[in-house]
């Protein structure tokens, strides 16, 4: 993958000056951490940037921030799986927390294909998410009394958007702005409003899924 207005060893130094610079604990393996997991950090990132229908394939910039999003979540995840480096992971975790405003513990399972779209606001609950999974800003996945939603292939999120609780939703299920799935079902295969405090389902008219990924 062609990295952007940096080489890999660049990547890995500027990685380990953000933690250094915002968690100055003296930590004197930063760098090596980093390097350890980056490229299959990166291979992971180039498989998911590649089926994104708007980016172009096999590029990753650096400062393109939903790009970057992504692959700080990618990287704290492969460095707490491969290695169980908590400390390492839970810095990554707050420097995506911090830079993009994406809430999404390391030990969440992300897909290899998904898609944010404005990352700030967002919040994942510990899921296995699904392929072709896509979610735009201020959108909250999350539990209700210990109740965790089941999202099924091509879920998608538009902003503001939430899935709480005791949820089965069904794949290219597509959530309409500010609507809210609380302790309710979706079908699949629908557009997903709220009426009355209730969900209305409706047919797509086009494959919404296809304007986004490269399926």
């Amino acid at each position: 993958m062609e990295l952007a207005g940096i080489t890999r060893d660049g990547l890995a130094d500027y990685l380990a000056r953000q933690l250094d610079h915002f968690f100055p604990d003296g930590a004197a393996d930063t760098r090596a951490g980093i390097a350890r997991d980056l490229g299959e950090a990166l291979g992971r990132l180039n498989r998911c940037i590649n089926a994104v229908r708007m980016w172009p394939q096999g590029r990753f910039h650096y400062l393109h921030s939903e790009q970057n999003t992504i692959f700080l979540a990618y990287l704290a995840n492969t460095v707490w799986r491969n290695r169980q480096d908590t400390a390492l992971a839970t810095k990554l975790f707050y420097l995506n927390k911090s830079l993009n405003g994406f809430h999404c513990f390391y030990d969440t399972e992300l897909p290899e294909r998904f898609f944010v779209g404005h990352s700030v606001g967002i919040v994942l609950v510990r899921l296995k998410y699904p392929e072709y999974f896509a979610i735009y800003q201020n959108c909250t996945v999350g539990k209700n009394h210990g109740a965790a939603p089941v999202l099924e292939e091509g879920v998608v999120m538009y902003p503001g958007s939430a899935i709480i609780g005791d949820c089965h939703v069904g794949p290219r299920s597509y959530i309409a702005q500010g609507c809210s799935l609380v302790d309710a079902d979706s079908p699949g295969h629908c557009l997903v409003f709220n009426a009355d405090r209730k969900p209305v389902f409706k047919t797509p008219k086009h494959d919404i899924l296809a304007d986004l990924f490269r399926l």
